[in-house]
């Protein structure tokens, strides 16, 4: 398993830990990544993602993992998350 959020695709960064005598060596940035279970509103059922802790806050602020979706582009989500979305747009379709 990947360390890529599944939501916004923020993944490791590489850069260096700098000492006080300016001496630099290689370390990883790591993302903050939590496995978090997210209610879909228009599915009616629950989808389990690993999110990083700013996407899981973005979610909130947009109003729910339907809004964050709807916004979201295709190239950042993972396929579990592409798929998601695809369900959700689907059934919106279906419901107009």
């Amino acid at each position: 398993m990947s360390r890529r959020c599944e939501l916004t695709g923020k993944a490791v960064l590489s850069g260096h830990l700098v000492s006080h005598s300016n001496r630099k060596t290689k370390r990883k940035f790591l993302p903050n990544l939590c496995n978090v279970t997210l209610q879909s509103e228009t599915l009616q059922r629950s989808v389990r993602l690993r999110v990083s802790a700013h996407a899981l806050r973005s979610v909130e602020h947009r109003g729910g993992l339907d809004a964050f979706l709807a916004k979201a582009s295709a190239d950042e989500l993972s396929t579990t998350a592409l798929a998601v979305k695809r369900e959700i747009e689907k059934k919106l379709a279906a419901a107009s």
